[in-house]
This record gives C-alpha cells, structure tokens and sequence, in this order.
C-alpha cells in the first residue's frame, strides 16, 4: 500500500513537471543558458529517490528537457534561433537523436569496454580464479574489517580507470565480503568511494588525461596542473581517512547502519525486496590466485600501452612520439580503454585455455553472459548520457552555470576556491559527470587567476573535488552506476546509503577549502580536516551507542 502510494505521488509530480515544462514552451519563456536548463536533471534525480527506480526517473528527465528545447535550433554559427515547426515531432526528435542516438554513439567505446570487462569476469569465474581468490581470503582475511580494508586496498591499487576499477574491484571482492557479511550497500559504497577519487589523485590515470586536455589554451602543461593541485583535493584526501575511520571505528550511520546490521545479525545482505542476482562463481578446483591476478595485470599492463598508443607515442609524425607524459595526456580513453581490452581479452582466453580451465567452448559462452551482465549499467548509462546531451548541449546548462561563475568571481577573492567546489558539486550532481563538469569550470578558473598566483592551484583543486563530490553523490553518474553493477547492489539502494557518507566529506571539504582560500598551506588543511572527520567519525560513532543502549 505504502510503495502504490509513493508510486501515484511520482506520477502526479511526473504529470505535474511536464504540464510546467509545456506551458513554459508555450509562453515563450527563455529556456537556454538560464535555471530551466537545471530542470530535467533535478526531475530525474528528484524522481529517482522517491520511486527507487531509475529507468522511468531519467526518461521523464528526458522528455522534460526535449520539451524545454523544443522551440530550440541552433544556426551555423552554434547561436539559438527560434523554431517555427511542430514542437511535437521536435520533442520527439530531441529524444530520439539528440538524446538518446547521440548517447550511443558517444558512448560506444565505454559500452564496448564494459562488455569486454563483464567477458573477462566471465571467463574468471569460469576458470575458478575468483573461488581461488576466495580460498585464499578464507585463510588470511578473518574479520569483516579485513574485508572492508582489503577492497579499499584493492581499489586504490587499481587506479587507471573508475570504470575499471568499480567492476573488477567488484568482482574480486564480492565473495570475500558475502563471506563476512559485509551489506551490498556497504561494498558498493567501499568501491564508489575509492574508485574516482584515487583516479582523480593518481597522475597516470584516465581522469589525469582528461584533465591535462581540458587544460589546453591555459598557458600551463596540463599534467603539471593537474600534479600541483593534488594537495589541495581535499574531498579524495579526505574521504580516504572517512573510508578508513568508519571501517576501523564501525562507526556506520544513517540508513546504512541498519542494512550493515540486517546483515549481521540475519545474513540478508540487502534488506530490500529486489535483489540483484550476479553470476555463479565457478567451483573449478584447479583454479588458482595466480588464474585472477595474471589476468587483471595483463589488462592494467595492455590498457595503459593502448592509451599511449592512442595518444602518438609510437606515431613519428605526432608531437608526441617518444614522449610518455605527453601521450598519456593526450589519449582518449573512449578508444585507448577498449582497444586494450580487446588484445587483453584475446592473451586471457589464450592462457586459460592453455591451462586448460576452461574450454574453447566455455570461453566463447563467457561473450554472451559478459554482455548480459552489463545490460543494466549500459541501458541506465544511455539514459543517464542522454540527459546529459540534452541538459548541456540543447539547453545550455554549462553556460549557465559560466555566466554565474563569471559574474560572481571579482567580489569573491579569497572565498572563491569555496565557491567553486560548491558550483562544481552541485552541477556534477545536476548532470551525473565529473569530465563534463571540469571540463567547463577549469578553463574558466584558469582565467580568473594568474599563473603565479597560488590560488590558482587551489581553484583547480576545488573545481576537481566538487566534480569527483557531485558525481559520487548523483544516481545519474555513470560511476555510481558502475559501483552498484560492480557490487551487485539495487542501484538506488547504493545511492540513498551513500549519499550521507559523501555530503558529511563534503562540508568538511568546504572548510577546508574556506582555511585555504587564506592559507594556501595544503598540509595544514588536510590536517584540520582528517581531524574533523575522525571527530565527526567519533560522535557519530558514541552516538550509535547511546542509542542502542536506550533500546
């Protein structure tokens, strides 16, 4: 009774939100670059926490941002003229090629990655290398800390990629936290957690690229910009030490506490009636430790040549031929990341046919149960990139929020690394990705600041954290997405129990960054602030106690 109520809530709010979106159109009421570019994502993620489900939740986003833009082409010159046709059939079209054909095609790289992962899990599982891991971690791992850890360990090991590092970070250590009864919602946190922000300290990684391009035109190496501002990334610094106190502390809150107890004391690791039901590991007894590890470096080793590769470091015509840093800086990891995968996948099958733990047969079955394992996180990630398309690019909502930036910046001096992080939360948050939301506040924060003035460092910092801030809090990003498939959580579940763990880093990361728009001393800060959060760690913690001592 209670789930068809909140159910006929969401529609009416739904109904509700595309009637406004119509009468908006209607009225001629401007509609790019100003806050209606902001609406569809707000609606998408307001509806994803009231229904707990996310397919309808971003379609409905959708369809309000096609309708917002309906009155909305653009002329040659990239400036909007008005639309004198059928704002139905150009609704229609906004979410069909402009939504959702332009999602599939820009994202077809990551899709063919994430297949070729989901394959590599296979064949893995397959071969028994994950029951051998599990073998292993039986005798060496003993307590639910020690599981908790050695994700945490694991992810920040595997630092080249989120995408990477959420689903093999998942695979690997999902039977090893079942066996400990550590909740679905607390491994898939465990991974979100590590997975964009060690990527976003580690200067070989995707993200680091990513960066180094975005900083083109700025007057400074990309890389060395990227490098200089790690120590003021507070909110990756720090939700470290949150990681590790709350593990070590058991100092668990909020809704994830009572999902971690369920699992204790019932052994229900999801304390919800959907479930997510992964793939069998295989009990193939020749498998060994070796059969997972061999197999995961051969990617991490393949993945990283493939994105120098991409990026000219073997092309004589290319400024960057010979050169590691500079390759690596200008890869795109939509082709660098699939184009390994694809070679590591041809060595895997290889070796482990050649150990003979599977057969020519078994591995070709592996292609299929690869691919179905990721159609969840492919088809919310289409959706999810489609609302994106429209929101920026139809809607203008990356001019918006420059205008804003724009206008605010002269009166703001030394608080403005605060401000920053804030916008830079809050429109990760609204559009689900961290690239597109650095993307457009780093060229912009390079101009606000000299090259030789300190802040510039800590501006980037700020507008790095709040992009990693608002994309591990949104139900729309598509690392969320991967944290929940890596952990086999009910995606939602994942985002609700998360989000209080991330927004508690977030204030003490805007403190932080408040002390160092004043002192720009990166060691004094992180110090304030891994004593905030033990602190905050600390009351939550004596508070839980008091609580249950009262029952």
């Amino acid at each position: 009774m209670k789930k068809n109520r909140v159910n006929l809530v969401a529609l009416v709010v739904a109904l509700a939100v595309i009637v406004m979106a119509i009468i908006v159109v209607a009225s001629g009421t401007e509609t790019y670059a100003t806050f209606w570019a902001l609406v569809p994502p707000i609606v998408a993620i307001g509806l994803a926490l009231i229904t707990k489900e996310v397919y309808s939740s971003l379609f409905v986003g959708l369809l309000v941002g096609s309708i917002l833009g309906s009155s909305l082409v653009f002329n040659d010159d990239g400036d909007v003229v008005s639309y004198a046709g059928s704002r139905v059939t150009n609704t229609v079209d906004h979410v069909v090629t402009d939504g959702l054909i332009d999602a599939v095609k820009g994202t077809a790289g990551i899709f063919l990655f994430l297949v070729i992962l989901g394959i590599i899990v296979s064949l893995i599982n397959k071969a028994g290398g994950s029951a051998a891991f599990g073998r292993w971690a039986a005798v060496h791992i003993k307590t639910r800390i020690g599981a908790q850890m050695a994700t945490f360990a694991l992810g920040v090991l595997i630092f080249i990629d989120d995408y990477f590092n959420c689903l093999t970070v998942g695979s690997v250590m999902l039977p090893i936290t079942d066996s400990h009864k550590v909740s679905r919602a607390k491994l898939a946190y465990l991974i979100d957690a590590t997975a964009a922000p060690i990527c976003m300290i580690a200067p070989v990684s995707s993200w680091a690229a990513a960066v180094a391009s975005y900083s083109d035109g700025t007057g400074m190496s990309g890389l060395d910009l990227f490098v200089r501002a790690i120590p003021f990334n507070f909110y990756s610094l720090l939700t470290f030490v949150f990681i590790i106190g709350i593990v070590i502390f058991k100092a668990d809150y909020g809704s994830m506490a009572k999902h971690e107890r369920n699992a204790i004391e019932n052994g229900d690791l999801f304390s919800t009636e959907e479930r997510v039901e992964g793939s069998q590991y295989e009990a193939n007894e020749k498998g060994r430790v070796i059969d997972l590890i061999l197999p995961i470096i051969v990617l991490i080793a393949i993945s990283v040549f493939a994105l120098v590769y991409v990026g000219g470091i073997l092309d004589p015509e290319n400024s960057n031929y010979g050169n590691f840093i500079s390759s690596f800086a200008d890869t795109d990891a939509t082709v660098g990341l699939p184009w390994g995968a694809i070679i590591a996948l041809v060595i895997i099958i290889a070796y482990l046919i050649g150990r003979r733990l599977i057969t020519f047969k078994a591995a070709m079955e592996s292609v299929p149960q690869g691919f179905i394992a990721m159609v969840p996180a492919i088809t919310i990630l289409t959706f999810a990139t489609s609302l994106k398309n429209v929101s920026n690019d139809l809607l203008g909502s990356a001019k918006f929020v420059e205008a804003m930036m724009k206008n605010a910046a002269p009166e703001l001096a030394n608080f403005l690394p605060a401000v920053i992080f804030i916008v830079a939360c809050l429109l990760a948050f609204a559009t689900g990705t961290s690239w597109g939301t650095f993307g457009i506040l780093i060229p912009i924060v390079c101009n606000m600041f000299e090259p030789t003035n300190p802040l510039l460092f800590v501006g980037i910092s700020a507008c790095l954290a709040g992009a990693v801030c608002g994309d591990h809090c949104s139900p729309i990003s598509d690392t969320t997405i991967m944290s929940s498939a890596g952990a086999q959580c009910v995606h939602v579940l994942h985002v609700s129990t998360q989000i209080p763990y991330s927004v508690a880093v977030a204030v003490i990361s805007f403190i932080c960054f408040l002390i160092a728009g004043f002192v720009q001393n990166a060691v004094v800060c992180l110090i304030i602030g891994a004593v905030m959060v033990l602190a905050f760690l600390w009351f939550m913690r004596s508070r839980a106690k008091k609580a249950n001592g009262r029952k």
